[in-house]
């Protein structure tokens, strides 16, 4: 991943059109943060259950595992600038819905729409980017593409108990509307027009409905039956164990279909499925995406227990357990530029490595915080966790792109994307389990409780750290190649038209 003259910067060009994506998109990283500190309000003010306002992060969640694997057809169906219009429209709609909701039912339902219009923003922002860069500094490329989403998980809490300690719950949807509709605006004055690959000017895309109809509820039975062990402390219940099932279940039933359709004969007589899983074949895709999947318990899951510790161990509202949080961001913002360089210079597998390590050190010491430990001292160590977050971040994403061209570079944005999601669903779970039966097995002791979660936050850290030497190490640098040449490999070929004209091998993996 050596860096060549001309590779070692982001194109002008590209760094305009990602912070034009990114204006709209921060919407959607921070409504799905900013909720996920409401829900005890959301259940006083609408008169509702638990078991009932849960849905209103549910439904989000599954609406957005569906929507996801929509983006690879609808990108070339519509283009990468109509389809984006459209799923912040979407999302823009639905962020006012819920602002309006009369009640759970209403709140829940349009929740489902925002869920729907972001569940296509996210993989689509790493495609149209990391496209535009056409496999150039991709290191450095990745630290814009991951900054909401580094920043969300920490800002996202601080607003939001922000605006529930001083406004009305509404206000968490109406801060959504200035974002989307300044990124509706500068997207469809700034972004370039949609050009159709060449061949498919007159055709239209057919959508994989039998790939839809497998991979969609394969996904949302996933998530809900991840997302009720979280809530019934448990995995040991039907409510958990039967969506479970049938989601992996369906999940392998698409891909059986998926690989038999990628096949010459089935791709001439059905087209091209929903999303391409022989790239999963592709070392440093399938890396990434176990990574990724893993990095949900260092990341989401370790979120879950960060402000539960403050509030309930420390006995900090909504809005100065967020203020507490800040330090781990003011960490990825140190880490995000020198991990994208590193990376480009000496690969990822270092640098996740590295990051890993961090993040489960800097974990420890929360296994060992009880009422009074020293606030500071924890703020230091949020800083240096979030020094790791960001190195893991901005190389696991590099990986997954490698070597890819444009059409590849949407499926994998699934992929990667949904094996985040669902990682990150299981690593909120799992410590959800963890700390509750700690809790119950310590006569409701909550410091010996929170004590152990974090001790297991940290030794999944550490067996991330073991599944980070499978990612590909550094290529070599290739040699001097004549300008004739070189002129030639950089010029798209006549029957390929998307290819990324990236000047590093791509048949080198290892």
């Amino acid at each position: 991943m050596a860096a060549t003259p001309g590779q070692d910067r982001i194109d002008p060009k590209v760094l305009k059109s990602a912070l034009i994506l990114i204006v709209g998109f921060l919407a959607v990283i921070f409504d799905t943060t900013i909720v996920s500190v409401a829900l005890h309000t959301l259940a006083t003010q609408l008169h509702a259950p638990v078991s009932t306002i849960q849905w209103v992060t549910t439904g989000y969640l599954l609406a957005l595992g569906i929507a996801v694997p929509l983006s690879t057809w609808g990108l070339r169906r519509f283009g990468g600038k109509r389809l984006w219009l459209a799923a912040l429209t979407v999302f823009l709609i639905g962020s006012i819905g819920s602002s309006l909701a009369w009640n759970v039912g209403s709140l829940i339902a349009w929740r489902v729409v925002q869920g729907a219009g972001g569940g296509i923003m996210f993989p689509l922002l790493t495609t149209l980017i990391m496209q535009a860069a056409g496999g150039k500094a991709l290191g450095r490329t990745v630290t814009v593409i991951a900054l909401p989403a580094l920043l969300g998980p920490i800002l996202g809490p601080l607003v939001g108990g922000a605006i529930l300690t001083h406004l009305s719950w509404r206000f968490m949807f109406w801060v959504n509307v200035p974002f989307c509709v300044a990124g509706l605006i500068l997207a469809a004055r700034h972004l370039p027009a949609d050009k159709p690959p060449a061949g498919q000017a007159a055709s239209r895309p057919r959508l994989d409905l039998p790939g839809l109809a497998l991979l969609a509820p394969g996904i949302a039975a996933i998530v809900l039956g991840l997302s009720n062990a979280g809530s019934s402390a448990g995995f040991a219940h039907v409510s958990v164990i039967a969506p479970l099932i049938a989601g992996v279940a369906l999940t392998a039933a698409f891909t059986a279909y998926a690989l038999r359709l990628t096949s010459t004969h089935g791709r001439e007589r059905h087209g091209q499925p929903l999303v391409d899983v022989r790239l999963l074949a592709r070392r440093p895709v399938a890396s990434a995406s176990a990574v990724l999947f893993f990095s949900g318990f260092s990341l989401y899951g370790a979120m879950l227990l960060l402000p539960l510790y403050y509030q309930e161990v420390r006995g900090a509202s909504a809005l100065t357990a967020g203020l507490m949080l800040v330090p781990q961001g003011i960490g990825t913002m140190f880490s995000r530029g020198l991990a994208g360089r590193l990376t480009d210079k000496i690969g990822a597998r270092p640098i996740a490595v590295v990051g890993f390590v961090i993040v489960a050190a800097a974990t420890v010491p929360f296994a060992f915080a009880g009422p009074h430990t020293n606030a500071w001292l924890l703020a230091l160590w949020l800083v240096i966790r979030g020094f790791g977050l960001g190195a893991v971040t901005i190389s696991v994403m590099t990986v997954a792109f490698l070597g890819l061209d444009k059409e590849q570079i949407a499926h994998s944005s699934v992929l990667t994307r949904t094996m985040q999601q669902i990682g990150g669903s299981f690593g909120t779970a799992v410590l959800a389990v963890i700390l509750s039966g700690g809790i119950t097995a310590h006569r409701g002791n909550l410091v010996t409780g929170f004590d152990q979660a974090f001790w297991w936050a940290a030794g999944f850290s550490a067996v991330a750290v073991l599944l980070s030497f499978w990612l590909p190490a550094a290529p070599r640098t290739p040699a001097p190649v004549p300008a004739s040449e070189r002129q030639q490999a950089t010029l798209p070929k006549e029957d390929d038209p998307g290819r990324a004209t990236s000047p590093e091998p791509a048949r080198r993996e290892g």
